[in-house]
């Protein structure tokens, strides 16, 4: 398996994630700020993540997310979608997934990850920063998104104070489920936000479309099913367990 390379959501409807990540009482926000790291995933690294485990992300997202839909193998972290104990045990939902987030809230620098996504019209394959109630922090958000309805483009958005609305497609030249590839995204105090892939500049946002997010914000991946909202997933419709898979992370602190 190919390592990390030192080189190198967006939402259709707005309004419905502010609230939705938050987790349940039982899991308290954390505030640290974290400094540089890699993870090459050759485990789950407690002090470094958390698996979001017994709540769902509203009413889109057609999931309730299972701490052992996430899983490591051979220096590969995996999101399994399926409906293993649903609905009783999906939070109500007729599909379970997986979501890996940091413990920590990071600032300014460079958010990276090596992924495979799924293939399948209706599906989410991310990798984002987000903030928002459940940190005590208005909802600011970056996005890298692939939909499994064509996985030939990535959806690029922001999010800062819940308004959103930024959404960019971006053909990549590949099939991003047939193989793994780099993809980074670059959040400078200056006032830009840059976009990369494999090491190269796909899209930058300099805040003439609306002010960028400013607070920290947890790194994050996920893989789900929407409801509801078709005319941008696509239709989903469930013949066998998905999966998406995670090669390594890293953030860089600028």
């Amino acid at each position: 398996m190919t390592r990390f390379r030192p080189a190198l959501l967006a939402l259709a409807v707005l309004g419905l994630l502010g609230a939705a990540l938050t987790p349940t009482a039982g899991q308290a926000a954390t505030t640290a700020i974290g400094g540089s790291f890699v993870d090459n995933f050759d485990g789950f690294d407690t002090g470094r993540w958390h698996k979001a485990d017994g709540w769902s992300n509203g009413s889109m997202f057609n999931v309730g997310w299972r701490a052992d839909h996430v899983w490591f193998n051979g220096g590969v972290m995996g999101l399994n979608l399926d409906t293993a104990s649903c609905p009783g045990g999906c939070s109500g939902k007729p599909y379970a997934s997986g979501e890996y987030r940091t413990n920590d809230l990071f600032s300014y620098g460079r958010f990276e990850t090596r992924l495979k996504a799924v293939k399948a019209s209706g599906t989410v394959t991310s990798f984002f920063t987000y903030t928002g109630s459940s940190d005590n922090q208005p909802w600011d958000e970056i996005d890298v998104e692939i939909l499994g309805k064509n996985t030939t483009q990535l959806q690029t958005n922001y999010f800062t104070n819940g308004v959103g609305g930024h959404e960019t497609i971006i053909n990549l030249g590949f099939d991003a489920s047939a193989g793994y590839h780099d993809y980074a995204i670059e959040w400078w105090n200056q006032g830009t936000i840059n976009w990369f892939v494999d090491g190269r500049l796909v899209h930058q946002e300099n805040g003439s479309r609306g002010a960028l997010p400013t607070h920290p914000m947890r790194m994050m991946l996920n893989l789900w099913p929407g409801i509801g909202v078709d005319g941008w997933l696509g239709p989903f419709n469930y013949t066998g367990q998905l999966t998406a898979t995670y090669d390594s992370a890293r953030y860089t602190k600028y």
